[in-house]
């Protein structure tokens, strides 16, 4: 079993930047892709970013690329999201996940994820 803790959101003004930390118990973390989810009040849950348990594959959602990178530190049993050029839209709770997936790619879909963090406010300001 996997238990997640985030750390890292707060309220930061549009273009800026903020780095988000999941931290996992269990020595079994660095045999799961991970992911980062996101979830703004009255929308569903939506797929961030992944990266697949040895780090070489990452997979980003299209509002995200190329202002958001996941990565991962294995020794330290840490996942994080530096997330740059905020936008208000950007504004959700944001939560990590680990994923059971065979596959890295399929981390893009919520259904594939068995472990759940609850989520840290990110509030991105106009």
């Amino acid at each position: 079993q996997v238990q997640l803790v985030e750390s890292g959101g707060g309220l930061v003004q549009a273009g800026g930047s903020l780095r988000l930390s999941c931290a996992a118990s269990g020595r079994t973390f660095s045999r799961y892709a991970m992911g980062w989810f996101r979830q703004a009040p009255g929308k569903e849950c939506e797929f961030v970013a992944a990266i697949s348990w040895a780090g070489s594959s990452t997979y980003y959602a299209d509002s995200v690329k190329g202002r958001f990178t996941i990565s991962r530190d294995n020794a330290k049993n840490t996942l994080y999201l530096q997330m740059s050029s905020l936008k208000p839209e950007d504004t959700a709770v944001y939560a990590c996940a680990a994923c059971s997936a065979s596959y890295p790619a399929y981390c893009t879909r919520g259904g594939s994820y068995d472990y759940w963090g609850q989520g840290t406010q990110v509030t991105v300001s106009s």
